[in-house]
This record gives structure tokens, C-alpha cells and sequence, in this order.
């Protein structure tokens, strides 16, 4: 099996779980999250192709939002099914016991024009850890997209284990863009 596959079921996990519950109705068919690594110094990004969530925003109150995210940890999806099926496996994801990564987090902070920040937390593989995250906010024809990239080390929640160690990148960067429509 490919370290690539391995690294980008890790990072995609931990993506989805990092910042996909921006918005309210967060929309899936406009929505993407994707991990991005680095297997033998050679770039992957992949995406999970099934979360889920939402966020309570209002752009007046931005202290109050409120954001849960939940991502399948078995839609990580690497290019080729063998791939995606050794990610699923207790090394990696262990996708049978722990089906859903999740991410949650209250109020943003402003951080310049667009921007904010906010800190969550992120549930993956049986393991919680605080998580910093910068992202951009901004308006799409009546739809509310929230945008940004946040680093998950895949050693801290065991996912590839040891011997991928010098194969595969920690830390990922999840990558999210979030469309919601609705309830701001």
C-alpha cells in the first residue's frame, strides 16, 4: 500500500473534522474537504467525499457563532479503492470503530477584514485536541463561504503509526471551503 494513501486518509480525517461545521446548512454539493500532505516529499491532497454540519453565524455577532462539523472517516478517498481501503483499516483511520471525525467550536474572534479565528475542538480516532483555526468568511450570492487550511498532526491521533513515519508528513493541512445557505 502506498504511504500517500495512507497520509491522505489521515489528513483528510482530520480535515474534515477541523473547520468543515462553518456554516448553517452547510451545503455539500458546493463544499469540499481535503487533506494535503506530503508522502515521500511528494505532494497528495485528497478529499473526504462525505461530511456534514453547520454553523450559527451572524456576521453582527460573530462571538456567537457556533460551528459542528462531522466527517466520514471512511470517505477519505485516495484515487484507487485498495488505497482507500488500507486507510479505513485500525492503522490508519480505524473506520469500523471510529466512523466520524468530528469538530466543534464557539465564537469567532475578528482578525482583519474577512478574517477570523476561533478555537475548537477536534475528535478523531477516539482522541480530542484543541484545535487554532484562521479562516476567511465571506458573502456568494446569498450563500455565506467560509475558507481556510489548518495543520492536524496524524501522529498525535495514531493514525498511519510508526513505521510510516519517514514515508509520510506529519503534519497535514486540512483544507476547507465551506458554502452554507440560510440562517445567519
Amino acid at each position: 500500500m502506498s504511504g500517500r494513501i495512507v497520509a491522505g486518509a489521515a489528513l483528510a480525517a482530520a480535515a474534515a473534522a477541523v473547520w468543515a461545521a462553518a456554516a448553517t446548512d452547510l451545503d455539500p454539493l458546493q463544499s469540499t474537504l481535503a487533506a494535503q500532505f506530503k508522502q515521500m516529499n511528494v505532494p497528495v491532497e485528497a478529499p473526504f467525499r462525505h461530511f456534514s454540519g453547520g454553523v450559527q453565524f451572524d456576521p453582527a455577532k460573530p462571538d456567537q457563532a457556533v460551528a459542528h462539523i462531522e466527517v466520514d472517516t471512511a470517505s477519505f478517498e485516495l484515487g484507487d479503492e485498495d488505497y482507500n481501503s488500507e486507510v479505513r483499516k485500525p492503522e490508519w483511520f480505524d473506520s469500523s470503530r471510529f466512523p466520524v471525525a468530528t469538530f466543534d467550536a464557539k465564537g469567532l474572534k475578528p482578525a482583519g477584514t474577512g478574517k477570523f479565528e476561533t478555537d475548537g475542538t477536534l475528535s478523531l480516532k477516539g482522541k480530542s485536541r484543541p484545535i487554532h483555526v484562521t479562516l476567511a468568511v465571506h458573502d456568494q450570492g446569498g450563500a455565506t463561504v467560509f475558507d481556510g487550511e489548518v495543520p492536524i498532526s496524524r501522529g498525535y491521533f495514531q493514525i498511519g503509526g510508526p513505521d510510516w513515519k519517514d514515508s509520510v508528513a506529519d503534519p497535514v493541512v486540512v483544507k476547507f471551503h465551506i458554502v452554507t445557505h440560510g440562517g445567519h
